[in-house]
């Protein structure tokens, strides 16, 4: 019997597979696919809080030498400023999800996770003390808990029975990479119909984007589709030929109606599908697996009840929310209609103001999250910021001690906290910040004395001069201690 059998080796599948493997879980991962080679680039892009992710485990540099750093994004026609998020990744990093995936299986493969690829699951069956997972080609897996990262046609979701909620589809456009006649040369046009555009990519390949004239079927499309299409909106075809990759996509926007059942959870696409208007989609994927990854692991452990696995839903299903709204919003101003226009010319008349934009900017970039965040320290329920702070050991990155991905407490100068308190279970760190406080959107808040930092970078507890109440988030976030 597996402990996890994570299904999808995409993104969202290897993050988690490597978040587990980090706490102590040998999970395996079940792959369609006979490998991780992806027909075409596919989308692509992460922002600035999935690179503190990346960042936290130790690998955000292998992205970031891969990539193109851009400090703008839009809504609407407005470009937006990230270059003032308070950040050490004030940027989107333009990097394609063949790239994200190759560099996710190395970092894995460093772990030890174990994949085996070229395995269709065709359903799962959970009870009371596990699950059944169905092959395609061979008998049954049994496994503790299985977690569907397939995609957003997920068996795993379907079988389980889980609901997606959400507005149908309005359009569709045709997504695809292939040669064309001639001299490939960029064009674009944006009409009442949508966007659409050819994007020389290098090799005599170009990504052709363009919005059909209705709601295309569920079927995959054809190259007579995407000739017909371009001949309606350009008025040829360009000759395009030896296709290396052809999707279809929608506008609709789903999101499961919850992202556990029991033993069976969803993450990534699975528990989410939309727009591909301003890349948000792997990067939801891979926060989704950074807030479950520590969570299923110590359930799996024994440290933890599997009621935390409850705060995985009451966590990123109102993140996930928040972020789709804004890709249905971004969505209605990618076609040329007057009524759209003229809310698109005042809404830049609005977020060209000092400071107005920045909640949205904040939004895009994933910085802005807050989980469940009540009375007390602003800090309660955000995620830290990667100050630099100086200990025993030197001047260290606070993410640098998130490394391990392992809670981390830590101490800033101010009253001494009962050293037994964590019980082995948090790294416990004394250190000295001199440094203002800043949080996006809130701007500056006041220094706590003490601050502990789950797995995933986020905030626990905030000491104000005591440790009341540091008891409690211990047990409630890292289980009862060992003795």
């Amino acid at each position: 019997m597996h402990e996890v059998v994570i299904v999808g080796s995409g993104p969202t599948g290897l993050m988690l597979a490597g978040e587990l493997r980090l706490a102590g879980v040998d999970a395996l991962v079940l792959e369609r696919r006979p490998s991780q080679e992806l027909a075409g680039s596919r989308g692509g892009g992460i922002h600035s809080r999935t690179i503190e992710l990346l960042d936290q485990r130790g690998i955000a540099d292998r992205f970031l030498a891969e990539g193109k750093t851009v400090q703008t994004a839009s809504f609407g026609s407005t470009q937006l400023d990230l270059g003032s998020l308070p950040t050490r990744h004030p940027y989107t990093l333009a990097l394609f999800q063949n790239h994200i995936e190759r560099l996710l299986l190395e970092w894995v493969e460093e772990l030890g996770v174990q994949i085996r690829r070229g395995v269709e699951v065709t359903g799962v069956t959970a009870d009371d003390d596990g699950v059944d997972v169905e092959l395609a080609a061979d008998g049954p897996l049994r496994a503790g808990y299985v977690v569907g990262a397939d995609g957003g046609r997920s068996v795993v979701r379907r079988s389980a029975g889980i609901p997606m909620a959400g507005p149908d589809a309005t359009r569709s456009s045709l997504i695809a990479e292939v040669k064309v006649a001639g001299e490939p040369e960029q064009q674009g046009k944006v009409d009442a119909r949508g966007i659409h555009g050819l994007y020389p990519m290098g090799n005599g390949v170009v990504r052709v984007v363009v919005t059909e004239a209705s709601l295309g079927p569920a079927a995959e499309p054809t190259m007579e589709d995407l000739r017909v299409a371009l001949a309606d909106v350009f008025g040829t075809d360009f000759g395009v030929h030896s296709p290396i990759w052809l999707s279809r996509f929608t506008d609709a926007t789903r999101q499961a109606e919850s992202y556990r059942k029991g033993r069976v959870l969803l993450a990534g696409d699975a528990a989410h599908v939309h727009s591909p208007t301003g890349g948000l989609g792997v990067g939801l994927g891979l926060q989704d697996a950074v807030n479950l990854g520590w969570k299923l692991g110590q359930v799996v452990r024994g440290t933890s009840g599997g009621g935390l696995l409850d705060t995985y839903h009451d966590e990123r299903h109102p993140a996930g929310a928040r972020a789709l709204g804004y890709t249905m919003a971004q969505s209605l101003f990618q076609k040329a209609d007057p009524r759209q226009e003229a809310l698109r010319g005042l809404l830049d008349e609005v977020l060209r103001v000092d400071g107005a934009g920045a909640p949205i900017a904040a939004l895009i970039s994933g910085l802005d999250v807050a989980y469940r965040p009540g009375p007390g320290h602003p800090l309660l329920g955000r995620r830290m910021p990667d100050l630099d702070i100086s200990g025993r050991q030197g001047t260290t990155r606070v993410y640098e001690l998130l490394r391990p991905a392992r809670p981390v407490l830590l101490e800033f100068g101010g009253q001494t906290l009962e050293a037994g308190a964590s019980e082995g279970r948090v790294q416990h760190v004394a250190a000295t910040y001199d440094g203002g406080w800043q949080l996006p959107v809130l701007g500056h808040v006041a220094a706590p004395a003490a601050v502990l930092v789950r797995p995933d970078g986020y905030v626990a507890w905030v000491g104000e001069g005591s440790a009341d109440g540091l008891a409690e988030a211990l047990e409630s976030w890292f289980g009862r201690p060992a003795h």
